[in-house]
């Protein structure tokens, strides 16, 4: 009889320790709920994945209209966003599918976040000209600050910070940490002449042109460059 009025009394510290659980892993129970059997459901391919629900599909055509802030208003800015690069048996080697996997398991998880970021993916067998532009390696996430222009027009610099993932042990929580923890501010902010939006190539508006011409001169196969320089040789004797 003891026993049982022991128990009935711990009962409600019980419950109040489960009410007092961290407020990150409540958030990441609520948002599972909405998952249908996400760790049964086969993975759909990459593609389908990005073109539905919060995820932008970035391509070589429309990166600049979708990598631009929603909002005019200074104040609001900057607006971050997390841009995933993978590939498939070209640009990957077919190592990124389980990369991919735990992509897309933290976008699902990600939206139910209103303070996540946007969220972008671009695929690289199928937008070769932007991943070459960009000097992108794969697997990777690109975390971008896009800058609101002021009201005299001036705009400060688009903040990027890459973020290479494990091919073998990236995780979904590893990749919702670079929203929830900031781990990308541990990486050292992007610069470089090819910079996508201020480097030299697009302040003179030849980063398209430089990105064609780089995969162009990529895809010349090497028997091509003997022929060529078979020729010069013979020209010059």
């Amino acid at each position: 009889m003891r026993l049982t009025t022991s128990l009935l009394a711990l009962l409600p510290l019980t419950i109040a320790a489960q009410q007092q659980q961290n407020p990150l892993q409540s958030w990441l129970d609520k948002a599972k709920s909405y998952l249908p059997d996400a760790a049964t459901a086969p993975v759909a391919s990459a593609a389908g994945k990005a073109a539905a629900g919060n995820v932008a599909t970035i391509t070589t055509d429309n990166w600049k209209s979708v990598l631009t802030p929603s909002t005019t208003d200074p104040a609001d800015g900057p607006e971050p966003w997390m841009v995933f690069f993978t590939g498939g048996n070209k640009s990957c080697h077919g190592h990124c599918l389980g990369v991919e996997k735990a992509w897309n398991e933290s976008t699902a998880l990600l939206a139910a976040d209103p303070s996540a970021p946007k969220l972008g993916f671009v695929h690289c067998d199928n937008s070769p000209v932007l991943c070459t532009m960009w000097a992108t390696n794969v697997p990777s996430i690109w975390h971008i600050q896009l800058p609101v222009a002021a009201a005299d027009q001036s705009k400060p610099a688009t903040t990027i910070r890459i973020l290479t993932l494990n091919t073998t042990t990236t995780t979904a929580m590893d990749i919702i940490k670079i929203h929830t923890e900031k781990t990308y501010e541990k990486k050292n902010v992007y610069e470089s002449p090819i910079h996508p939006f201020d480097g030299w190539f697009a302040q003179y508006g030849l980063i398209v042109p430089m990105g064609y011409v780089l995969y162009g001169f990529a895809n010349i196969p090497s028997w091509a460059f003997m022929i060529v320089i078979s020729l010069m040789s013979r020209t010059i004797m």
